[in-house]
């Protein structure tokens, strides 16, 4: 990432006058946008939570107004291996996405240590794979996957994996691969397997609400059940 290159644009949702005390961040999947996500804020209802929910930095290319943490090869559809990690579109992503969770902490005055990184589909494979790279306090995968090896984290946290067991986008497979490496790696996982497509219905809401609340009140059960 070039030092001139601008920070992502963000929509925020919850107090911003200083009495959040935890910190939401949420990345929307490929050809999504900020305003997608924001729209399900009001039904997480995590009160003193400041929720933060970035723009991809590329436009897409089909999707009026849509936005990609980076492309696909023609004709991509998960069940072929692909290396992702020599795109530079990627490698550009990882950069300016770590660097704006680290200035995001001046901003909102709320350390990464009481920050959760969540996100759906593509976002979900950038929550896997810049998360470990910062001290958070948890991670929220939706629908997603690994772009490469599971990364030893920086620090203890737990990471929460839901997954359909129909989505007809990421096979589910591509789920389990992620909670084996996770698993492997000793990082705790809760995972929840529901009878679903590619989607965030109201049922996963609420297990993300329940995960950021029992972080915030310091309540270990996502840690005491590594294979939920």
């Amino acid at each position: 990432m070039s030092p001139t290159s601008p920070p992502l644009q963000a929509l925020t949702y919850g107090p911003t006058d200083g009495t959040a005390d935890w910190c939401l961040v949420a990345l929307h999947g490929w050809g999504a946008n900020a305003a997608d996500l924001v729209g399900l804020a009001p039904y997480l209802s995590l009160d003193g939570v400041m929720m933060v929910f970035p723009d991809a930095p590329w436009p897409h290319p089909q999707a009026l107004g849509g936005r990609m943490w980076y492309g696909f090869p023609a004709g991509y559809d998960f069940r072929r291996p692909h290396d992702f990690t020599v795109q530079a579109d990627l490698q550009a992503s990882q950069a300016r996405l770590k660097s704006w969770l680290l200035d995001l902490t001046k901003t909102t005055r709320i350390p990464l240590e009481r920050t959760i990184l969540a996100g759906f589909s593509q976002g979900g494979a950038m929550t896997l794979d810049v998360g470990p790279q910062l001290p958070l306090a948890g991670q929220v995968v939706l629908s997603g996957y690994l772009h490469s090896a599971a990364q030893a984290p920086v620090s203890p946290r737990p990471v929460m994996l839901v997954h359909g067991t129909s989505d007809p986008v990421v096979p589910i497979a591509l789920a389990y691969q992620a909670k084996e490496a996770l698993a492997a790696q000793g990082q705790p996982v809760t995972w929840h397997e529901i009878a679903m497509g590619h989607e965030i219905p109201p049922q996963v809401m609420g297990l993300i609400a329940g995960f950021c609340e029992d972080l915030r009140q310091g309540r270990q059960n996502t840690l005491a059940n590594p294979l939920g």
